[in-house]
This record gives C-alpha cells, sequence and structure tokens, in this order.
C-alpha cells in the first residue's frame, strides 16, 4: 500500500506540473506511463476525468486510513492494556509473568509499524485533499 500510495501521488504531482500528460494511464501496481507533454494543452475535459479518477482514489484511500485507524487504536489499547496488567501485578508484590511480558514487547513491535503506516495514510490523504483543490483550480479556470 505505501509503494502504491507514494507512487500514484507522484502520478498526480506529475500531471500537475505539467511533466504528465494529464490522460497518462496509472496501473494497479503504482506504475505510470511516462508520456512527457510537448506542447499539449490539457482541456476542461481533461481535468475533469481526471477529477473524478483523483476522488475515486481519494475515496479508496480514505477507507484504508480508515481501516488502519482502527487496526492501530486497536492495538494501542491492547497494549496499554497489558502494561497496566504488569504494573498492577509487580505493585501487587508478585512476579512478572514472562507470558505477559513477551505480549507486551509483541505488541509494542507491531504497534509501532502500524502507527507509521497510519502517519503515511493521513498524510497522504491530506496531500491528496490539496491536489483535489488544484485540479479544481484548473477547471475553474
Amino acid at each position: 500500500m505505501r509503494k502504491r500510495m507514494l507512487a500514484y501521488l507522484k502520478y498526480i504531482d506529475q500531471i500537475l506540473s505539467y511533466d504528465l500528460d494529464v490522460t497518462a494511464s496509472f496501473s494497479d501496481d503504482g506504475e505510470f506511463g511516462e508520456r512527457l507533454v510537448k506542447d499539449t494543452v490539457p482541456t476542461r475535459k481533461d481535468y475533469e476525468k481526471l477529477l473524478q479518477y483523483h476522488l475515486d482514489h481519494i475515496s479508496f484511500f480514505q477507507h484504508e486510513r480508515l481501516i488502519h485507524l482502527l487496526v492501530t487504536i486497536l492495538f494501542a489499547i491492547l497494549t496499554f492494556a497489558v502494561f497496566f496488567v504488569m504494573l498492577f501485578t509487580m505493585l501487587s508484590g508478585e512476579s512478572l509473568s514472562i507470558g505477559l511480558f513477551v505480549l507486551f514487547i509483541a505488541l509494542m513491535i507491531l504497534l509501532i509499524p502500524y502507527i507509521r503506516h497510519y502517519y503515511l495514510l493521513e498524510n497522504g490523504v491530506q496531500k491528496m485533499y490539496k491536489q483535489y483543490d488544484e485540479i479544481l483550480k484548473r477547471i475553474r479556470i
């Protein structure tokens, strides 16, 4: 997902900087046609098609972001719950369970990449909103 999002953001950025034709294709594996524009001015209709295509991708990445937010929150809650169980176990004078400690470490190891991935999705979707605004400006001109 990371590769696809970064490739898609680059694809739209290249279109908006006039380095790539508005009609250049973007494939599911994150590749896109490298057709450079030579004295070609995109029409309003080209930008309207691009806008609809971009809205579809925004919707897709928003859904992905929501799912990852829910998973990240779940892992954070589980991590803190295990941490507090470990803390109360130690405060009550009992010996710390090695199983709880291993579970806590495993959850922390999973939580950190989930946070990083969610950060990428959140910032990517925010950038897509800015790209959407830029496409709208070009339609209105």
